[in-house]
C-alpha cells in the first residue's frame, strides 16, 4: 500500500483556487515563494543597482503596481463574467505539464514541439508511478497451505484453527479456491507428504484494523506509520540493476512463475554474487512449487533460499527475509527440526529481535520441546515483560504443566494487551478452562468474549475446529441423526458388544490405557481404542472380533476422521473437568455396557442425564460436557462417534482428520 499522505497536503490537491493562477499558467504562490527567494538572496541590492543604471526604485514600483493591477483585474473580469471556463482550461493545460514544473509555459511548448528534450527524472517519476499502479491492480497468489490436527491435549499446541469452508459436493478440491483455510485441505501435501502448516503459532495480524482517511487518525498514529521503514534488500550493486530485478519480479507478481523463474535463472547466472537475484529465484521457485503441487520443487526453493542467505554482501533485511521464509516452508513440509535450526540461526544473527525469538518459542513447541521453549519465553519476557505473544505462549506452557493458577495471569494479561498473534481461540479456550478449574465464574466472560471475537460458536459450543451452518444442539435423538440402522444395531448386539469388552477389560492385558488429556480432576478412567481418525487402531480388533465385525458396514462411524470408536471404563470416585470436544464436525453416541444405579451422570450445557445398559445416548460433544463418576463400582460404555449428518460426501472425504 502506497504511504498515505498528509491531509493538508491532499486539500491543495483537490481544491484548484483559480485566484492563485495567472492567466499565463503561472501560480501565484510560486512566483511569491520565488520572490521571497530573490529577496533572501540579495534582490534588493540588485534592485539598487537598477537604480544607478537610471531607474529609480519608485518608478520600479510604480510599473509593478501597474502591472499587478492589471492582472487582478484582468483575472477578476475573466471569473467573475465567465470569459472563460477557468477550472476546465487549467485541467486540460495541466495536461501539457511537459517539464514537471506545474503549470504550462514556453519551456513546456519546447518540449511539446521537440525542441527541447523531456527531463530525465520526469520520465523515471512516470515510470515509477505507472509501475507502483500496475502493482496495486496486479492479483495477488495467495497460497493454499494443508495441515494435519491433532487432538487437542494438555501440552500440545495444535494448529491455528479458522472457520472452514468446503466447495459443494463433487467439486474439486481446487474448486475451493486460494481462500479455503487450512482444515479444509486433504491429508496430502504436494505428493502424498504429510504438510503441517507454516508458522501456524506466528504473530499473524490477529486484528484487522479498518483503514481510515489520514485526516481522521491521529497525529501520533500518523507518526508511527512514518516511521515504518520498508525493508531494504538492494545492495549498492544490485540497485544499478534494478530495473532488470524488477521486470523479474513483476512476472512472479502476476502469477507467470515459469516465466519468473527463467528470468531469475538468467538473472543469477549473469550475477552468481547477488543475493537480491537469487532471492527472487528463491521465491519463484516456491510460487512454482505451490503452482505443481511438487515437493521437489519445493525443496530446489529451500536451497536457493539459503544460498540466498549466505552470500556476501547481502542485505540485512533480505538475509532476515530469506531465513525466515525457509523456516516457513520447512514447517510446511512437516521438516519442524530444519525449521527450529534455521530459527536458531535468525535469532544468533539478530539476537535483539524479539519477534524472531517469539518464533523460535514456536518451533519448540511444534516439535514438543516444551522446556526449550518455556526457556525461549522466559528469555523474552526478561526483556520486553508486556510481549503480549510470549505471555500467551509462557501461559499456555505452565498450564501444559498443571500450574493452573501461575498459567492465568499470563494468558489473561497476553489476551488483554491485543498484541498480533494473542488472539487466537486457543487461548482463550486455555484460559476459560484454567479458570474453571479453579472454581472461578469469570470463565463465562472470557468463553463470552471469544464468542464475540469469532472464535467459538457460542459460549456453550467453544470447539475451534469447525464446519460454518452444520445443525447444532447439545442433545441428539436417533431419528435426528438418521443413522437409525447403525444405532438399532448397536442396541440389539448391546450384550455381545458388552461380553467382548469385559474378556478384555483385566489389568493384565494392558489394552484398556488410561485417559491421557488431563481432563479428570480425580479418579480413574480407562480406555480402549478400536477406530481413531477414520483407521482401525493397530490389532485392537483382534481383541474383539465380533464387535468390529458389527461395525464394518457403517462407515459413517469407521470412517469418520474427526472422531474414535473406543471402549471406556471409569472407576468409582472419578470426577470429568467440563470441557468441549474439537469439532462441530462429529456427534458421539454413548452405548450403555455395564451401567451402575445410581451415581452416573453426565451433562451437556445445563441438561443433565444418566445412562440405560443397551441404549444409546447421542450428544454433540462440541458443547460444554462434564461427567460424574459416584457410584460404587465401575461404568463401562462403547463410544461410537458419526459424522455430523449434514455434512457432504465431500466434506467427510476432504476434512483434515482430528
Amino acid at each position: 500500500m502506497a504511504p498515505r499522505k498528509n491531509s493538508r497536503n491532499q486539500s491543495k490537491k483537490e481544491v484548484k483556487p483559480a485566484a492563485m493562477v495567472n492567466k499565463n499558467g503561472v501560480k501565484a504562490e510560486a512566483a511569491t515563494a520565488s520572490g521571497g527567494g530573490d529577496v533572501a538572496s540579495g534582490g534588493v541590492a540588485s534592485g539598487g543597482g537598477g537604480a544607478a543604471s537610471g531607474f529609480s526604485g519608485t518608478k520600479i514600483f510604480t510599473w509593478f503596481m501597474v502591472l499587478a493591477l492589471l492582472g487582478v483585474w484582468s483575472s477578476v473580469a475573466v471569473v467573475w463574467l465567465d470569459l472563460v471556463d477557468y477550472d476546465n482550461v487549467i485541467g486540460k493545460l495541466s495536461a501539457y505539464d511537459a517539464d514537471g514544473d506545474g503549470d504550462f509555459d514556453v519551456e513546456d511548448a519546447k518540449v511539446l514541439l521537440g525542441v527541447k528534450e523531456r527531463p530525465v527524472s520526469l520520465v523515471q517519476k512516470e515510470a515509477k508511478e505507472e509501475s507502483a499502479v500496475e502493482e496495486q491492480t496486479e492479483p495477488i497468489v495467495e497460497e493454499v497451505i494443508q495441515t494435519t490436527e491433532g487432538t487437542e491435549e494438555e501440552g500440545q499446541l495444535p494448529p491455528n484453527p479458522s472457520q472452514e469452508q468446503q466447495a459443494p459436493e463433487g467439486e474439486s478440491p481446487d474448486a475451493v479456491g486460494t481462500t479455503a483455510k487450512a482444515e479444509d485441505a486433504t491429508e496430502e501435501s504436494f505428493e502424498g507428504k504429510l504438510a503441517v502448516e507454516a508458522g501456524s503459532f506466528e504473530a499473524e495480524a490477529a486484528v484487522q484494523v479498518e483503514e481510515r482517511n489520514a485526516e481522521d487518525q491521529p497525529e501520533d498514529m500518523l507518526q508511527y506509520k512514518a516511521k515504518k521503514k520498508k525493508p531494504k534488500l538492494l545492495n549498492a550493486f544490485e540497485k544499478t540493476i534494478k530495473a532488470e530485478i524488477d521486470a523479474a519480479e513483476k512476472l512472479r507478481k502476476k502469477g507467470k512463475v515459469e516465466e519468473a523463474v527463467r528470468a531469475f535463472d538468467t538473472l543469477v547466472q549473469q550475477y552468481p554474487q547477488s543475493p537480491r537475484c537469487r532471492y527472487g529465484k528463491a521465491l519463484a521457485e516456491d510460487d512454482l512449487a505451490e503452482k505443481m503441487r511438487s515437493n521437489d520443487m519445493l525443496q530446489k526453493a529451500l536451497s536457493t533460499y539459503k544460498e540466498a542467505s549466505e552470500l556476501p554482501n547481502a542485505m540485512p533485511d533480505l538475509i532476515k527475509a530469506t531465513l525466515k521464509k525457509r523456516a516457513e516452508r520447512q514447517q510446511f513440509l512437516g521438516r519442524m527440526r530444519g525449521a527450529l535450526a534455521t530459527l536458531e540461526k535468525l535469532v544468533q544473527i539478530f539476537s535483539e529481535d524479539v519477534a524472531l525469538k517469539n518464533d523460535l518459542g514456536v518451533a519448540h513447541l511444534l516439535i514438543g520441546d516444551n522446556k526449550s521453549a518455556k526457556r525461549v519465553y522466559e528469555e523474552v519476557l526478561a526483556i520486553a515483560p508486556s510481549n503480549g505473544f510470549a505471555k500467551v505462549h509462557y501461559g499456555f506452557i505452565l498450564k501444559s504443566e498443571n500450574k493452573i493458577a501461575e498459567s492465568i495471569p499470563f494468558l489473561r494479561d497476553g489476551l488483554e494487551s491485543g498484541d498480533p498473534g494473542t488472539d487466537d481461540g486457543r487461548f482463550y479456550f486455555h484460559l476459560g478452562d484454567a479458570l474453571q478449574r479453579m472454581g472461578d465464574d469469570s470463565a463465562y466472560k472470557w468463553y463470552e468474549r471469544g464468542h464475540q471475537r469469532g472464535h467459538f460458536a457460542s459460549v456453550w459450543q467453544r470447539s475451534l475446529y469447525n464446519v460454518d451452518g452444520l445443525k447444532a444442539q447439545p442433545w441428539w435423538t436417533p431419528k435426528d441423526t438418521g443413522y437409525m440402522d447403525l444405532i438399532k444395531t448397536l442396541e440389539r448386539n448391546w450384550r455381545t458388544i458388552r461380553d467382548e469388552a469385559l474378556s478384555v477389560m483385566d489389568k493384565t492385558t494392558g489394552l484398556f490405557v488410561p485417559e491421557e488429556e488431563n481432563l479428570r480432576e480425580k479418579g480413574e478412567w480407562g480406555q480402549f481404542t478400536l477406530w481413531q481418525q477414520g483407521k482401525k487402531a493397530g490389532e485392537s480388533c483382534h481383541s474383539v472380533p465380533k464387535t468390529c465385525g458389527l461395525l464394518e458396514r457403517y462407515t459413517e462411524a469407521t470412517g469418520c476422521k474427526r472422531g474414535q470408536i473406543k471402549f471406556s471404563v471409569m472407576q468409582p470416585g472419578t470426577h470429568v473437568w467440563p470441557h468441549t470436544g474439537p469439532t462441530n464436525c462429529r456427534l458421539r453416541m454413548h452405548l450403555g455396557l455395564v451401567i451402575p444405579k445410581t451415581g452416573c451422570k453426565i451433562r451437556c450445557t445445563n441438561d443433565t442425564r444418566a445412562w440405560e445398559e443397551g441404549k444409546v445416548l447421542i450428544f454433540d460433544d462440541s458443547f460444554e460436557h462434564e461427567v460424574w463418576q459416584d457410584a460404587d463400582s465401575y461404568r463401562l460404555i462403547f463410544i461410537v462417534d458419526v459424522w455430523h449428518p449434514e455434512l457432504t460426501q465431500y466434506q467427510r472425504q476432504t476434512l483434515s482428520p482430528i
